[in-house]
């Protein structure tokens, strides 16, 4: 299907469900963009669930985004119950403007739903000279009994790093690939490399705690309190100039040189 179709599906589908013209636009092209990149799970056969959750008013199809809380080098921005792309993509772009003439800069968002893929807005830093780092973290559901590959949920996380001349460096990974219920091969890959298991539950544990406790989703669910129910996630950037450390055109030399070299 070519791509420009599948763009205006997703559009009229989210007008569809009350979605207003501009965040059915975006939705359209970043779940479009995954799908080229070749990240399907993160694409458009995702527009079906988010209509569903705003049909159904787990999700807010009419959030009106906005910056809570705001210092010299970080901000919080609130869902208002929406899809996570809204506050995340425009959270992003209000931290790279604020990092003009900053050096660090920190991102938390929270009162929403799906952000997609976290590559996302890794990817938005890369013209900036910057190096940056996203995840994202869910409302648990722990119990009793539970399989231990519970402890941490399913967290992305993503990094950036600009080249010059050669391909840039985006890496998106969720922490608990191939440890799902649904994986076929879970337990035999437990028995074999149990290391894997315990490193994936520990990068798994650091994105809730970062983007999950800090983004007020507590341990306990019947202590959260939101209005919508789909409202369930947070997430973290962080990005910061690589001319704190080295001129940006010499880094950029250098990971053309990595890349050439692997």
């Amino acid at each position: 299907v070519e791509a420009a179709k599948l763009r205006e599906f997703v559009f009229k589908a989210g007008r569809a469900v009350g979605l207003p013209e501009d965040k059915a636009a975006l939705l359209a092209e970043l779940l479009t963009g995954s799908d080229l990149k070749g990240n399907f799970g993160h694409g458009t056969q995702a527009i079906g669930r988010y209509c569903r959750a705003m049909l159904n008013g787990q999700i807010n199809n009419n959030p009106q985004v906005k910056i809570v809380e705001e210092t010299e080098n970080s901000l919080v921005v609130d869902g208002d119950g929406g899809l996570g792309y809204f506050p995340c993509y425009e959270g992003t772009l209000a931290l790279i403007e604020k990092l003009k003439d900053k050096s660090i800069g920190i991102l938390l968002t929270r009162n929403h739903g799906h952000i997609g893929a976290a590559a996302i807005y890794a990817s938005l830093t890369l013209e900036h000279d910057l190096l940056s780092f996203v995840t994202s973290g869910v409302q648990l559901r722990l119990a009793p009994g539970l399989p231990v590959y519970r402890a941490a949920g399913g967290s992305p996380m993503a990094f950036s790093a600009p080249a010059g001349e050669e391909a840039d460096l985006l890496l998106d990974f969720g922490t608990m690939h191939d440890l799902y219920e649904r994986d076929p091969h879970r337990d035999e890959i437990a028995r074999l490399a149990p290391g894997i298991v315990l490193r994936h539950i520990g990068l798994g544990a650091i994105c809730q705690a970062w983007s999950g406790l800090l983004a007020g989703l507590p341990v306990d669910e019947s202590r959260a309190e939101r209005k919508f129910e789909g409202a369930n996630q947070g997430a973290l950037l962080i990005a910061f100039k690589m001319s704190l450390f080295m001129p940006p055109e010499q880094f950029k030399k250098e990971m053309d040189e990595y890349v050439r070299a692997v």
